[in-house]
């Protein structure tokens, strides 16, 4: 065997890819991570704006989940893209990450439904039906219990699906390049989708064609908005997170996907993305577009390769870009750490979210710093 054999393939993960009309320099994706880093009015900051710059060569950043309007408010210090102040301190981000020389950004639309509490937003959660939250939630004033969310009369519907489209635009006023509408991790849109917690029997609810109207018509009026080549769209089948129970996941996102075809967002995003399971298989076959998969990782994973081998099997398996989460998070310069099989910083969970400051946050070290 000569020297030039043993030499290994070069990675799929940093071949240039395209998105609709942009060029990304890697197929690797920064995920959206909630941190809790913006002012109490939902504003980021400077220290935010140092974070994403921090990150600057992924392929592409999704910037974490924003609210579009403040009732769809989750935790503390989330930010939000639905006042004048938050569009400002978004551009401050994005012009850090340019600035670093980043490229594309696309921002995570996320409303909360009935993940949410008064002492944090100033108001009533609003959901498809009254199916209260069953888990304790961070407030200003610690944990508290869930309050019954109030469900959504066909007045709130379509304004909360107007409130998503003029979030979307203020994001590329922000100037990003797109948005994810956010219809993943048991928040609004995955409620709708869910039986547990969508008991409606009107247009909106019933069985799956009613259930997956809410997210259509969201893609659909953030796609008039701003083009569909800047819309993606987040989904996690099976999920169980947030205590959602979707019971017909092998029906349920089948009808979906092809319910989006004719809009054509420019991405579909899967969370849990394995590829050893059946679903995953399936849902390329169905999705005739761009896919992006975020996948299932063990601890061991986070901490050996960040998801390196598993990203490359998902893109065996079909996938065109492969997002990851806690590698970006505790590793500023992981594209590079990954590119030259380095070490990866040890994460510190217990700073992940519900704290603020530096600590935690953009204090890990890169390479030229260890």
């Amino acid at each position: 065997m000569t020297n030039t054999d043993q030499i290994p393939a070069p990675s799929r993960l940093f071949e240039p890819a395209r998105l609709g009309g942009l060029e990304l320099p890697s197929r690797l994706v920064m995920a959206p991570l909630t941190r809790n880093r913006a002012g109490a009015d939902g504003v980021p900051g400077e220290l935010m704006a140092a974070y994403y710059a921090q990150r600057a060569s992924a392929g592409l950043i999704i910037a974490e989940a924003a609210t579009p309007n403040p009732v769809g408010q989750t935790y503390p210090h989330i930010p939000g893209i639905h006042s004048a102040a938050q569009i400002a301190g978004w551009r401050r981000v994005v012009d850090a990450v340019h600035g670093a020389g980043g490229r594309p950004m696309f921002l995570q639309l996320q409303h909360g439904g009935r993940v949410g509490h008064p002492d944090t937003s100033g108001h009533t959660p609003l959901a498809p039906s009254v199916v209260p939250f069953p888990e304790t939630l961070h407030t200003p004033s610690g944990l508290r219990n869930a309050v019954p969310p109030r469900a959504m009369t066909a007045e709130d519907v379509r304004s909360t699906i107007a409130d998503f489209a003029t979030a979307a635009r203020n994001a590329v006023e922000a100037g990003f390049a797109g948005v994810e509408v956010h219809s993943a991790n048991g928040h609004l849109l995955h409620q709708f989708l869910a039986r547990n917690t969508n008991r409606r029997t009107d247009e909106w609810g019933g069985g799956v064609k009613g259930r997956i109207r809410f997210t259509t018509e969201v893609v659909r009026a953030v796609a008039e908005a701003i083009g569909p080549e800047r819309v993606g769209l987040r989904i996690s089948p099976g999920s169980g997170v947030n205590a959602v129970e979707e019971g017909d996941t092998a029906d349920l996102y089948p009808a979906l996907l092809a319910a989006l075809t004719d809009i054509e967002p420019v991405y579909v995003h899967v969370v849990h993305a394995d590829p050893d399971q059946p679903l995953f298989a399936a849902i390329r076959r169905t999705w005739p577009g761009i896919l992006i998969a975020n996948p299932v990782l063990s601890r061991e994973e986070v901490v050996t390769d960040g998801g390196k081998q598993r990203g490359e099997r998902l893109l065996d398996e079909g996938a065109d870009l492969i997002a990851l989460g806690r590698g970006f998070l505790a590793n500023p310069d992981f594209v590079e750490r990954l590119r030259a099989g380095a070490p990866l910083n040890e994460i510190r969970p217990e700073l992940m979210m519900h704290v603020h400051g530096a600590e935690g946050y953009t204090d890990y070290p890169t390479l030229a710093r260890v």
